[in-house]
């Protein structure tokens, strides 16, 4: 009998190689269709969502039905980038919403020739596209991205504290920990000391909250005795995002943690301030 040369075999194995991996596709692409056609026909229900925690089925449910009802039906029918990772697949299609453009990471478990919707993510990060090792360079993602990511790390351990503290302490001994105005009107007087420590602490709040936190924010107002503020705050649009902070604590008391912070920094520096809310705008009015 011939013996097959090595080049034959290396051919060889690398053509049952790429046969497997191109059935492997088309069974996972199966399964986006699959998903696809039960969304677009109304057809998806809570029984076919199995997320981290049964408690988002419902939240997810909305998305999707968001995603149908305002995503364009040509980027959803585009063919996703595909991953296998063990009994998971994850499909990364490019989405636009309000004239903007992102990818988003649709996940499924897979059970036998069942699939299950399991999460929908629109800030992960492409560390599969890490260079050859050893490297010093990781792929990175929009700074917008960050702020969130590092808000809603932030904002959880907050929500976590303040649940326990509430059924140690009880709610108003809960708030009262995380005033920090003494310490956020010290932090305006030293990084500003160009204005009165009343201006300074509007400016800083301005700074802070625009190049820190990463909000949106509009000086309308500034003078001696009032000043108006608009921001559009990261702080509520995690929460209508996360599903785990709806899980977790009710909208009454995040409101509470937040008005509570800002009540006690306007107080310690010297000013009255009203709370008001438009929308995703957030109005701060302050007088002296």
């Amino acid at each position: 009998m011939m013996k097959k040369s090595a080049p034959l075999l290396l051919t060889s194995f690398l053509l049952v190689l790429c046969i497997s991996n191109f059935a492997s596709n088309q069974d996972e692409l199966k399964i986006w269709k699959e998903f696809m056609t039960t969304l677009r026909n109304d057809q998806m229900t809570l029984e076919k969502i199995r997320p981290f925690n049964d408690a988002w089925k419902k939240t997810m449910l909305g998305w999707l039905k968001q995603i149908k009802e305002y995503a364009s039906p040509e980027e959803l029918e585009a063919e996703p980038e595909t991953f296998r990772v063990d009994n998971k697949v994850h499909f990364i299609v490019p989405l636009t919403f309000e004239d903007s453009t992102r990818e988003y990471c649709f996940s499924f478990l897979i059970e036998g020739s069942d699939w299950y919707f399991h999460q929908l993510e629109a800030i992960f990060i492409r560390l599969d596209k890490i260079s050859s090792l050893p490297t010093t360079k990781f792929p990175d993602m929009p700074e917008e991205w960050k702020n969130t990511h590092r808000e809603e790390t932030k904002i959880t351990k907050q929500v976590r504290l303040f649940n326990f503290l509430s059924e140690e302490k009880g709610k108003d001994f809960a708030l009262n920990w995380f005033k920090d105005g003494n310490g956020y009107f010290l932090a305006a007087q030293v990084r500003v000391p160009f204005f009165r420590p009343s201006k300074a602490f509007i400016l800083y709040l301005c700074w802070e909250q625009a190049n820190l936190i990463g909000n949106t924010v509009k000086l309308v107002k500034l003078e001696e005795k009032e000043a108006i503020v608009e921001i559009q705050s990261t702080y509520f649009d995690l929460y209508k995002a996360a599903s785990h902070l709806k899980e977790q604590i009710s909208f009454e008391d995040y409101q509470k943690i937040f008005e509570s912070i800002w009540h006690d920094r306007a107080e310690k520096a010297g000013w009255k301030l009203e709370i008001n809310y438009e929308g995703e705008m957030c109005y701060f009015h302050f007088t002296r």
